[in-house]
């Protein structure tokens, strides 16, 4: 039995889809090289934004199609799954538009799929779920063969943002134990891991509260120590998302006083105005966020900083979008996630009036973006014939006598070297810049 199966959104989705395969690998499966091949065939939805929904109605009609031809040609069928946050938005209505979907399987419903492949193996009809269980952590993310691994701390949010569905499709806060989270750090160590990244949809607001109350910072110093007295292989830790109005100075201490913490950190700003990030309901201000990056700046000298940015809330004005260019003049960002906004039915902000035309909206994207592209291509000239130390993560899609590779302030360096490097440190010189990729003579390897 095979299976094959297509992740959109953010890298919860990926960690996410990487325990599904893992459950399927337990029981036997194997993983298809596409769908014709596959006996399951599941999507892994994402739905923060109308365009990847969009595209999800669209991979779904292709499967619709792939279905009726194999069943025309006479060729065994199969199981098709849409998971994730559009399924867990849109729920069986979903069948009603597509009657070739087999399982509708929401961000909570996990635990069913063994049942699932289970009816799968057995050629039966699709099996009724029941109810809807409470959502659980799995034990393990990995995607096999992966030297970097992702590591869910908690689901969920309780933010309401004024633009974001992802509290109606993710649901409450939970937190993960630590004891959980400890264990799957070692067993990935084990398994030859060299960096993780710590994952939740508001990493800062991870709190565990049975038995003993822990905090992030908490969990940081925990995760930290334990990395240390372990002598793990694994050497660097990032997390992600970061909100605003939870990073605390605790944790910007332990970051600081810990190696292991790369010395990068996405903190989500969205507007550098305080009227649209109150209509935004980010719960912070300006001048606040402009504290928070010289307090990581005087702890971590050297750590760069990527953000996110919507442009185009209702009621933006010209004037509050200079209030953004300004800001990211005073941070300098490495890089930035940009795009416009498009109202998502169900949000606080779907019925609001004043919205900006689209015409508007892309041209003060494009702004955005240009001025970005200055800030980064200033910030990695500045780097030009720095020495670092980069982990190897992959061959050159253009050349396979060059590896890519990363260093902790998430730059990326392209160098002559072999493949069976993948998965170790090095050291090296950035010595060219081609585009926003550095390129670099040679690397000395630091951990064989």
């Amino acid at each position: 039995m095979k299976y094959f199966f297509e992740t959109y959104g953010c890298q919860m989705n990926s960690a996410e889809s990487a325990a599904l395969g893992l459950a399927a690998r337990e029981r036997g499966w194997e993983e298809a090289e596409s769908a014709e091949d596959a006996n399951l065939v599941l999507l892994n939805t994402c739905t923060v934004r109308a365009t990847a929904e969009q595209r999800v109605m669209g991979r779904l009609a292709h499967y619709e199609s792939l279905k009726k031809k194999r069943r025309a040609g006479g060729a065994p069928s199969f199981t098709l799954v849409i998971a994730g946050c559009v399924a867990q938005r849109l729920g069986d209505s979903l069948k009603e538009k597509f009657p070739a979907i087999d399982y509708v399987m929401g961000t909570s419903a996990r635990s069913f799929f063994p049942l699932i492949l289970e009816a799968a193996e057995q050629h039966r009809e699709a099996i009724e779920t029941g109810e809807k269980p409470d959502f659980a952590f799995s034990s393990s993310h990995l995607e096999e063969g992966q030297f970097r691994a992702f590591i869910p701390i908690m689901h969920g949010c309780n933010n309401f943002c004024s633009y974001c569905i992802v509290p109606y499709v993710r649901g409450r806060e939970i937190s993960r134990s630590p004891a959980s989270i400890l264990d799957e750090i070692r067993m990935v160590g084990e398994k030859g891991v060299k960096e993780i990244t710590l994952l939740g949809q508001n990493v800062n607001s991870y709190n565990w509260v049975p038995g003993t109350i822990l905090d992030f910072p908490g969990l940081l110093e925990l995760i930290a120590e334990y990395l240390e007295k372990e002598r793990s292989p694994i050497r660097w830790v990032r997390f992600l998302s970061s909100h605003p109005k939870d990073l605390s100075p605790r944790a910007i201490q332990v970051m600081a006083g810990h190696k292991v913490f790369c010395r990068h950190l996405h903190l989500c700003v969205q507007h550098g105005s305080n009227s649209m990030l109150k209509a935004m309901n980010r719960r912070y201000t300006r001048e606040h966020y402009l504290e928070l990056v010289s307090e990581l700046r005087a702890a971590m000298p050297g750590l760069t900083l990527s953000t996110d940015l919507l442009i185009g809330f209702p009621g933006e004005t010209e004037e509050d979008l200079e209030e953004t260019f300004s800001l990211m003049e005073e941070v300098k960002f490495l890089y930035a996630y940009t795009y416009h906004y498009n109202p998502r039915e169900g949000t606080a902000a779907y019925d609001l009036q004043n919205r900006i035309p689209e015409s508007v909206k892309r041209n003060r994207l494009a702004r955005v973006i240009k001025l970005q592209q200055q800030h980064t291509a200033e910030l990695l000239k500045g780097r030009l014939g720095a020495e670092t130390e980069v982990l190897i993560e992959g061959i050159s899609h253009k050349n396979a006598d060059e590896l890519i590779t990363r260093t902790e302030r998430d730059e990326m360096a392209v160098v002559p070297g072999k493949a069976a490097w993948l998965g170790h440190f090095g050291h090296l010189v950035l010595s060219d810049l081609k585009g926003m990729t550095f390129r670099a003579k040679e690397i000395t390897l630091t951990d064989r």
